[in-house]
């Protein structure tokens, strides 16, 4: 077999994050003069009448701002977001960035009280926090699309190859193929028999059987390797791995048992015995203070700075076509509690009586009104779900509400479909960010509900939002 050439993706791993500090460490040092020139050089503090006088001596500020540069990166680094193939979405970056930027300003403020023998100012650390947030972001943003326009010239590419060939392997392959912006060429699969010719992965280049990929592997030029064998195989991986000790080889298992895929399996120890605990509750006591308090405080912004929309999209859903301006229907919520949703009436009246033939939603769907295609492109139709929102009987971040007869179907023939039921239902999800809506396969988005489910967290609700929101500006909601 023809030995790969790797050094070109090694050199990748050592650009990129050298690139990444060195913005990172111009983003800080520009932010900390910008504070200190916004504060006491410029015009704008005097005109909200604060008087500064003197201004403190530069050098203070500057020898104080090396301190930060050096902490911050190694805060940076200790998060992992030095790295080259990081494929970290935006919404990802700026929550990172906030939490290091955040945990930050705590070491730069206690370090600044404990030192006596220069006083800092409190706004130029308020402003500081602000201004590196942004240019930290922006320079990521810059190198992100740098890093990308490398991948797609087929440069510092990292090669992988598949092992498996059935349907777990070709969806693997189905999302990395043809995608080299993120950084992975795919060269080929291993198998104990060729991919069926109805999938995508019958088009990729079949290396030999499991047997083989070792030695493959040990050429060199291979850096990653997606494990996509079923339960039954595992054994077989033992023998891969074992064979390929001390190869500089990755290997990332993509896992076909829904209880791992859904679930954050870790090791409590109880007594001197350690339990893998696969299945926990997902909102502990302050968990859904904190949920039900950011829902309460985000959607009630949220109606106060929409409220212009909804008296325009009400006036044009009377003037398009005749009816209520709200829909509204019955939908099954957290613990299998039923309530009533509401929604922007997309559809002519009487729609909802043939919503059997629709099924979960079709596209260009003939009952939409002129008005009602752009709400449903834009998701302004979920918008008076902030009502239910702020009544309790929804969150902003959740699986999906679905209709009654639906649950009663899928509980029957879904493999653990009621699990969902375990928070409240929300206005968007991570099903629905990753383009599980509407008529597509419910297995597949019952597995994203439950990774979410047993993965919550209040940056990860940030996330889904933000992502929700790219979505909605790019007008890619539901058809």
């Amino acid at each position: 077999m023809k030995r790969m050439e790797g050094n070109s993706s090694r050199r990748g791993d050592f650009l990129i994050p050298l690139l990444t500090v060195l913005f990172d460490c111009i983003a800080i040092e520009s932010s900390f003069l910008f504070s200190y020139w916004l504060r006491f050089r410029s015009p704008f503090f005097e005109y909200l009448g604060y008087m500064h006088g003197d201004a403190p001596p530069i050098e203070g500020y500057l020898l104080g701002s090396l301190f930060i540069v050096l902490i911050w990166v190694m805060l940076f680094n200790s998060r992992k977001m030095y790295s080259a193939r990081r494929n970290v979405t935006l919404s990802d970056e700026v929550i990172n960035i906030v939490k290091v930027v955040s945990l930050g300003m705590l070491v730069v403020m206690s370090a600044a009280f404990f030192y006596r023998d220069f006083s800092y100012s409190r706004v130029v650390f308020g402003l500081l926090w602000f201004s590196s947030i942004v240019l930290i972001f922006a320079g990521r943003v810059v190198l992100r699309s740098f890093e990308r326009r490398l991948y797609r010239k087929g440069r510092h590419l990292q090669h992988a190859i598949i092992i498996g060939s059935d349907s777990l392997a070709n969806e693997v392959y189905t999302r990395l193929n043809g995608h080299l912006s993120f950084g992975f060429n795919v060269v080929g699969y291993f198998a104990d028999a060729r991919a069926h010719e109805e999938l995508k992965l019958a088009r990729a280049a079949y290396l030999g059987s499991v047997s083989d990929a070792p030695a493959f592997i040990q050429e060199g030029g291979v850096e990653l390797a997606f494990i996509a064998l079923r339960s039954k195989d595992h054994p077989r991986l033992f023998e891969l791995i074992g064979e390929c000790e001390g190869v500089n080889v990755e290997f990332m298992m993509v896992p076909d048992v829904l209880d791992i895929l859904t679930s954050q399996v870790r090791v409590r120890e109880l007594e001197g015995v350690p339990f893998l605990r696969i299945k926990g509750i997902p909102l502990t006591f302050w968990g859904r203070v904190s949920k039900r308090s950011f829902d309460i405080i985000v959607s009630l912004l949220l109606l106060i700075a929409f409220s212009p929309v909804w008296l325009l999209i009400m006036l044009l859903i009377k003037l398009d076509s005749r009816g209520p301006v709200f829909f509204k229907q019955e939908r099954v919520g957290l613990d299998g509690w039923k309530f009533t949703m509401y929604k922007f009436r997309s559809m002519r009246v009487g729609a909802d009586e043939s919503d059997h033939k629709a099924g979960l939603g079709i596209r260009n769907d003939p009952r939409r009104t002129r008005v009602g295609v752009l709400l449903r492109k834009t998701s302004l139709d979920e918008l008076p779900q902030l009502y239910n929102v702020l009544r309790g009987e929804m969150s902003l971040v959740g699986p999906r509400p679905e209709r009654i007869k639906f649950v009663e179907e899928f509980q029957e023939i879904v493999p653990k479909y009621l699990d969902r039921h375990r928070v409240k239902t929300g206005m968007t999800g991570w099903a629905q960010v990753n383009g599980f809506r509407g008529d597509t396969s419910i297995e597949e988005r019952i597995k994203y509900d439950l990774y979410y489910i047993e993965n919550w967290s209040l940056a990860f609700d940030v996330k889904i939002l933000l992502r929700t929101l790219r979505a909605a500006l790019m007008a890619k909601g539901v058809n």
